[in-house]
């Protein structure tokens, strides 16, 4: 999956903002069941053309490895490619690309997901080698520790040598004082080194189970088709044990921080402030407005942030938020900013507080709020066009514990916010001492020749 990809998936599952509550308008649609092994199925029907997308998540993921092993659950990820008493290590993907479909895998803090895109006649085929590498994975050091070497490499190449992914996870760590959300998901090297195949074998014996999976297909199948097949190629896999996530609660946080950093590759200065923020599993009372606030204020050339600092000022390039509730525990908002020309940071970042200063005095106002309803309410419109989309939501939502109800009832429950819980819950979120800000320059000489800019990253997903 590349990152662009995982940009516009991120982007339809932040749209679709998930709350509790009965569906009168529905998104998906989807049926579901469950095996009696405890593996839920879910189906979203789309007959436009004889294919499928055929998704198994785990409801684990970084924040649940066990401390001194972080990026375990990363490694096995691409473990999980290597093989078992049927199928040699490589063949899997091989072999879903000789029946014409594609496959990948990523892992986040909260669940891990495998999917294959695939015609309707191979269905079978990839449900059959989903299930077997479920129980019978085979690892040993001869394939573990070259895969070992393969994640260190990835993690030098995308975050090691990017300036603002190493700000992005330096950030993280602040923003989360004890809670295991700011623990990297690609794992600390010097904790990667040091990963086994026991490591591997252990984590994967607790957590790959069907009682801790999900099923999600999405195509031209219907209910009474699937199920038979869940249950001859899944439900035959035996319940595994009963995990609970153990997890450190976040403590009460008392000031703000600041993480500077300065590389030779950056450019452009760059700009960011996270924030604690409440998750729809922690306040889904503050986390429906909170989506509708996003939009208000830092989604696209129509937002009020881009309007005052990039249009009215002329202080910055570009501005933005982004604000991603579908967690388990606490989440994050964020904005970032890209000075203009030769603009200081220090100019830069009190021009951006003036503007969040302005929206906890005097809020927002009910035709911004009209118009970013609209747009959310649209944007499920186009969702549903996606076959992959509804698997995706979906299966990120059941994962962290959310409901399909909650799903499905989001067209009423984003059409019922108001103004006045847009601007309590931007009171609430907008707290100086929950916040970590980030800048981002070049060294004090200059840049080297060629460098650009470069954004804290902001995506939860490590890719395969």
């Amino acid at each position: 999956m590349t990152r662009s990809s995982v940009a516009v998936l991120a982007l339809v599952a932040l749209t679709l903002a998930l709350v509790p509550g009965l569906s009168r308008a529905a998104v998906f649609s989807p049926q579901t069941a469950t095996l009696d092994n405890g593996m839920q199925v879910v189906l979203v029907e789309n007959h436009r053309a004889p294919v499928v997308t055929h998704m198994v998540w785990y409801k684990v993921g970084s924040a649940d490895e066990p401390q001194g092993v972080s990026g375990i659950a990363h490694f096995l990820e691409h473990l999980m490619f290597k093989g078992t008493d049927k199928m040699v290590p490589g063949d899997f993907s091989k072999i879903v690309a000789r029946n014409g479909g594609n496959d990948n895998a990523f892992t986040s803090w909260d669940y891990t997901g495998y999917f294959q895109n695939i015609a309707r006649d191979r269905l079978d085929l990839v449900m059959e080698m989903e299930a077997d590498r479920m129980t019978n994975l085979k690892l040993s050091d001869d394939v573990v520790l070259p895969e070992r070497d393969v994640i260190i490499e990835e993690r030098r190449s995308r975050i090691d040598t990017s300036p603002g992914a190493l700000l992005g996870e330096q950030m993280r760590a602040s923003l989360y004082m004890a809670h295991p959300y700011g623990r990297s998901i690609i794992g600390w090297r010097h904790e990667m080194e040091k990963l086994s195949t026991e490591d591997a074998l252990e984590f994967y014996r607790d957590w790959y189970a069907p009682n801790n999976a999900i099923l999600v297909v999405a195509g031209d199948i219907t209910m009474d088709e699937l199920l038979p097949m869940a249950e001859k190629y899944y439900g035959v896999i035996p319940r595994g044990k009963d995990m609970t996530r153990n997890r450190v609660q976040e403590p009460v946080q008392h000031a703000p921080r600041k993480v500077t950093m300065r590389d030779p590759q950056v450019g452009q200065a760059s700009w960011s402030r996270y924030y604690l923020a409440p998750s729809y599993n922690t306040d889904a009372a503050d986390a429906v407005p909170l989506d509708v606030l996003s939009e208000i204020i830092g989604s696209g050339t129509t937002s009020r942030f881009f309007k005052a600092l990039v249009v009215d000022q002329e202080i910055a390039s570009s501005v933005g938020t982004f604000y991603d509730p579908v967690t388990v525990d606490l989440a994050s908002f964020g904005v970032y900013a890209v000075p203009r020309g030769d603009v200081d940071l220090a100019d830069l970042e009190k021009a951006v507080e003036a503007e969040i200063a302005k929206v906890v005095a005097d809020g927002v106002t009910q035709d911004e709020l009209d118009r970013a309803k609209q747009k959310l309410l649209d944007s499920a419109v186009f969702a549903r066009d996606s076959l992959s989309a509804g698997a995706r939501v979906l299966g990120q939502s059941l994962a962290v514990g959310l409901t399909v109800d909650q799903v499905e009832s989001w067209p009423d429950r984003i059409s019922g916010v108001t103004v006045e819980q847009v601007n309590d819950a931007a009171k609430r979120v907008f707290d100086a001492k929950k916040s970590v800000t980030g800048w981002l320059m070049p060294p004090e000489g200059g840049p080297v020749t060629g460098a650009g800019a470069a954004l804290p990253i902001t995506s939860g997903e490590g890719v395969h």
